[in-house]
């Protein structure tokens, strides 16, 4: 029998070691991955000539179903990177650290930054295209906003994703806290409209996902990109 694709690509923070739990000092997280066996003639490869060709961005409102819609094309076999916030999150919540929306919104954006950045350098290894909940521009957005500096422009072209987004729009009937998001929807409706004007203003093409089932959202993203 051929190889076939096992789980699927799975993307993580390290520990930011050695900096004593001083965020100036700890080194650019660096992302590990497990990787399947994928057959010769799986979707998940491809070829292209740019990694900036396969990097698709999931974005958009919290609770949106982005989470889902990323686990439902891992398991069809694409590689996929979870939302660093969510990383950040258990981590500092696990070890009583200060690096949560909540307490330090700056330390935590900058530090969702600098996972994002390691973790689209590690997907450059990957073939086929890489799915990331969320990623650079939704934490330079963020740290913008709270610091009043302009971190986007100082983005400029470097670090590019995928010409086309795709947002999650706001779900109300769906939305829901739990212990790492806690946040009411009024905050992820601001969050919303500021990506929303944001990835345009960065040369982005921006979808906006139906509200649908998961299995749908995925073939609305793959018929798209592969349109």
């Amino acid at each position: 029998m051929p190889p076939t694709l096992r789980g699927r690509y799975a993307f993580s923070e390290e520990t930011f070691a050695g900096s004593g739990g001083n965020e100036k000092d700890a080194p650019i997280a660096v992302a590990d991955y497990r990787r399947g066996n994928i057959e010769p003639n799986s979707r998940a490869v491809g070829h292209w000539s740019s990694s900036v060709d396969r990097f698709v961005v999931i974005s958009g409102c919290s609770s949106g179903g982005k989470s889902t819609l990323i686990a439902e094309l891992g398991k069809r076999g694409y590689a996929v990177v979870d939302e660093p916030g969510r990383r950040i999150v258990k981590e500092e919540l696990a070890r009583g650290g200060s690096a949560l929306p909540w307490v330090d919104g700056v330390a935590f954006a900058r530090r969702a930054m600098a996972i994002a950045l390691a973790d689209r350098a590690a997907a450059g290894s990957l073939d086929g295209w890489v799915f990331f909940d969320r990623g650079l521009i939704d934490a330079a957005a963020a740290l913008g906003h709270m610091t009043g500096k302009p971190v986007l422009t100082a983005l400029g072209q470097a670090n590019r994703y995928h010409r086309r987004v795709f947002l999650a729009p706001p779900w109300p009937e769906i939305y829901e806290t739990d212990s790492e998001r806690r946040h009411g929807l009024d905050l992820a409706l601001a969050e919303y409209s500021r990506l929303v004007k944001t990835y345009p203003s960065l040369g982005y093409e921006v979808l906006i996902l139906p509200k649908v089932e998961v299995s749908e959202r995925a073939d609305f993203i793959l018929n798209t990109l592969e349109a």
